[in-house]
């Protein structure tokens, strides 16, 4: 018997809005994001905006300081 697992909601299209609403590109939000201690790649953020990869708390905290908003700006409408 084959079990679906449930897939995780997505917040990268939120991520990617918040990104262009601050008019930043995706390199500088990483250079950013390095800076700040993260070893995040480009590529690997362009797959948190795309859905296909799983960010970390601590860089979801350090994006909510560099795009200047809360918590539930990263959660609009995903269904929680």
């Amino acid at each position: 018997m084959s079990q679906k697992i449930k897939q995780d909601i997505s917040i990268g299209s939120n991520i990617r809005s918040l990104r262009k609403k601050a008019h930043l590109t995706q390199e500088q939000v990483v250079a950013y994001l390095q800076l700040s201690g993260s070893e995040l790649s480009r590529s690997s953020y362009s797959q948190i905006e795309c859905g296909t990869y799983n960010i970390r708390v601590s860089e979801l905290n350090m994006l909510k300081k560099l795009f200047k908003c809360d918590y539930n700006a990263f959660f609009i409408n995903t269904d929680m």
